[in-house]
């Protein structure tokens, strides 16, 4: 329903719109913030039960959680939301103004800017840079040694976005200070997202000292990234050139924080959540070993026991599903925000203008509404003969509509080429102070995902 179309609606038709209910649980003060803080996983999971859209209230805030997929699917499609509320308010201090956090116009802009770089012929090209980085990665592992599986995919991760889409070896370089900033600014941006007590998060506190550090290292890495190509004038085919090159309609360029931003962006995605997703998968996999001994007896006849290479993904039916499977039951992204810009409805349910709006791919993704036996881990789901158990609106890992994310093949592939490198030469063991429950932040990853890694 457009704004012209609710002012004009008769008064008796919008009184027929339902009030949600709000969830159960909620405390003093705090709400279903104290739930959200506690124990977030489990309170989303159940959430549905109460109703398929139900009021929360965070702090003095009232927020609206979608949990019926159809519901969350009609959300992202809608003119009458957009990227918003307290998951994007809190990521700007991270993100800026790029295209992840942007709306309307500008959104499609920097979107249509970024598109080529994202194009199949690119992703080919851009492969060879993901076998090489797979191989060196498990070339430094020796047999028995106990490694940081979360810590090794990260640093695998920056390098093939630094080599590949950007054609740097700044980041390459410091992947590991990287990837302790950004863990600390993501664990601090999700309690900044769930209790909005601003005043409380600008005093000199450890917690804050250490996020505000951290924050300022990425940025300071990022700037550092554009005056280099600045003062060089390279112009590689990579896509800091596209973005410095490029103009919109009016012929203006991007600017140098508009870069900035998309840089920042990119490395979040392509760093931060293609790796938690590896490091659940090989955790899953560790877990499962009928799953891992098809995944490598698959890759061995694909290849013929040499190296796999992209060439070879087509024929990977199963890896793809591993995968697959593995964004289902883990997934990096879990706690997601639009907010209307108009006073709407969504299902029968009366949405005021201007309100936050929050869905759950977790949730979604583990229902026994929408999966059997949600909690299993089965690749098999996946296959064609099996598509009428599943739920497509309840599957959406990259995101949906205009706000897909544009890196999905790049991200498949990469996950396919890692797995189809480490998986027929390595065997990984869980150790003693293994955890692999998940830690709680902006995205989901093992707490301690020890393994022994053992030559096959």
């Amino acid at each position: 329903m457009s704004a012209d179309t609710a002012a004009q609606a008769p008064a008796t038709e919008r009184e027929r719109l339902l009030t949600p209910p709000y969830a159960g649980g909620g405390v003093p003060l705090l709400g279903h913030a104290w739930k959200l803080v506690r124990d977030p996983l489990a309170f989303l999971a159940r959430l549905r039960d109460d109703g398929d859209l139900v009021r929360l209230r965070l702090g003095p805030k009232t927020a609206y959680a979608v949990c019926d997929p159809e519901l969350v699917g009609q959300l992202l499609k809608s003119p009458d939301y957009e990227v918003g509320g307290p998951l994007w308010e809190t990521l700007e201090v991270l993100l800026g103004k790029g295209v992840a956090t942007s709306n309307g116009a500008p959104h499609r802009r920097q979107r249509r800017m970024m598109q080529p770089a994202f194009r199949a012929e690119r992703i080919a090209d851009y492969a060879a840079v993901m076998e090489e980085e797979a191989r060196a990665t498990v070339a430094r592992w020796e047999h028995g040694d106990t490694v940081d599986i979360g810590a090794e995919m990260f640093r695998t991760s920056v390098r093939i976005i630094s080599r590949s889409l950007l054609e740097v070896d700044s980041i390459a370089q410091k992947a590991d200070a990287v990837s302790d900033a950004l863990h600390t600014v993501f664990e601090g941006l999700y309690r900044r997202m769930v209790l909005s007590v601003g005043p409380f998060y600008r005093l000199p506190t450890p917690a804050n000292r250490r996020f505000a550090k951290a924050l300022a290292h990425l940025h300071a890495l990022v700037d550092e990234i554009l005056a280099e190509r600045h003062a060089s004038g390279a112009k590689p085919q990579d896509l800091i050139s596209m973005l410095l090159e490029a103009t919109d309609e009016t012929g203006a360029p991007l600017s140098d924080r508009e870069i900035h931003d998309h840089l920042v962006s990119l490395v979040v995605a392509g760093a931060e959540n293609v790796s938690s997703s590896l490091t659940w998968t090989l955790c899953l996999l560790a877990e499962h070993r009928d799953q891992e001994s098809r995944l490598v007896e698959e890759v061995a006849v694909a290849t013929g026991g040499r190296p796999v290479g992209f060439a070879d993904i087509g024929g990977l039916a199963h890896t793809r599903n591993v995968i697959t499977e593995a964004l289902r039951i883990r997934p990096a992204p879990w706690i997601l925000t639009r907010r209307s810009v108009t006073e709407t409805e969504l299902g029968g349910y009366a949405i005021p203008a201007n309100a936050d709006i929050v869905y759950s791919t977790y949730a979604m993704q583990r229902d026994q509404r929408s999966f059997a036996h949600p909690l299993e881990f089965d690749p098999d789901r996946w296959l064609p003969e099996r598509a009428g158990e599943l739920s497509a609106a309840a599957m959406i890992p990259f995101g949906t509509g205009n706000r897909k994310c544009p890196g999905d093949h790049f991200s498949m592939a990469e996950f396919a080429i890692i797995l189809g490198t480490i998986m027929p030469r390595w065997r990984l063991t869980p150790v003693t102070g293994t955890d692999t429950s998940a830690k709680i932040g902006i995205t989901l990853h093992p707490k301690r995902p020890l393994m022994r890694v053992e030559r096959r």
